[in-house]
């Protein structure tokens, strides 16, 4: 009896858990044809989702600033969803970068995902400019809706975790209003982190960024960069896959759809989800989680 009580409940949790769930997906420029295909499928199958937003990455040189803006503007253009530019302090001087900012908001484009940048090889900055910067320099030029990231395991070029929180907190005091996290797999460091922003007077929603892991290799060389903590019990349930793809990715939707249940049952209401550009694995995880093209959903 007991046993037909909790599958009750579960299944009551999962019926409940898609009308209350929001998501927004992150897709990088493509540098091929057959990339540029395999996006624009990816954007195609996601955008029935109603997401809230998609992001665009792009690297600090100005091919792919280039690339970036172009298809920022055609999402919008082409499908109707707000589509969100990532946009660096990095490589450009504040004058285009004002530049870049009016375009985008004549354009049509109101959000924007504004970030220090990664420093290039041999980088050397005539002075510093930091996200926090970037921040009120596109509040002066629009009333963009600014997205900023954070880093529950802290920043990898953090002093500390306290210094991390306080550069956070600038970028916020600055006019961000939209955190977006660094993907991580404990969950318990990311609630250890929102009660941490609470503390300094960070009002900004704190938005988790799930990465379905397909490649868990990939994954060791992405962590090392990002200083993400890989949990043992997650290598354990990829141990012996490496050349079992249809099994890693199931492995991925059961992860990351635990992971959004978990979060939702805490309160969380947003979720980003890092596609790498393949819309397959995260259509089904949001299809688990109850999140239906909108013709299903009436």
């Amino acid at each position: 009896m007991s046993y037909a009580k909790e599958i009750n409940a579960l299944n009551h949790n999962l019926a409940e858990l898609g009308s209350d769930i929001n998501v927004s997906f992150e897709f990088f420029p493509p540098k091929n044809e057959q990339m540029a295909a395999m996006f624009w499928n990816s954007v195609d199958r996601l955008k029935v989702l109603n997401p809230k937003f998609v992001s665009v990455t792009y690297g600090a040189n100005s091919g792919e600033r280039a690339r970036t803006h172009d298809i920022v503007k055609n999402i919008k253009r082409q499908t109707g969803i707000e589509a969100a530019p990532h946009l660096t302090g990095i490589d450009a001087t504040p004058e285009e970068l004002r530049r870049i900012a009016q375009d985008y908001w004549n354009s049509g484009i109101r959000r924007i995902v504004a970030l220090r940048g990664d420093e290039p090889a041999g980088y050397q900055a005539k002075e510093p400019f930091y996200a926090s910067d970037l921040v009120a320099l596109l509040r002066d030029v629009a009333d963009f809706e600014i997205s900023v990231a954070a880093y529950p395991e802290v920043h990898p070029e953090a002093k500390s975790a306290q210094a991390d929180l306080i550069n956070l907190k600038r970028k916020v005091d600055a006019g961000a209003s939209h955190v977006i996290t660094q993907f991580f797999f404990d969950v318990e460091s990311y609630l250890r982190f929102r009660d941490r922003c609470v503390t300094v007077g960070i009002d900004a929603e704190i938005v988790p960024g799930i990465l379905p892991v397909t490649n868990f290799r990939q994954l060791g060389k992405m962590a090392k960069v990002t200083n993400v903590k890989i949990p043992s019990w997650l290598a354990r349930m990829y141990e012996g896959l490496d050349h079992d793809q249809g099994t890693r990715n199931l492995v991925a939707a059961s992860v990351a759809s635990d992971m959004v249940k978990v979060l939702s049952r805490e309160g969380v209401k947003d979720f980003h989800f890092y596609t790498l550009n393949r819309s397959e694995l995260t259509y089904a995880i949001c299809h688990i989680l109850g999140v239906r093209p909108q013709a299903d959903a009436a």
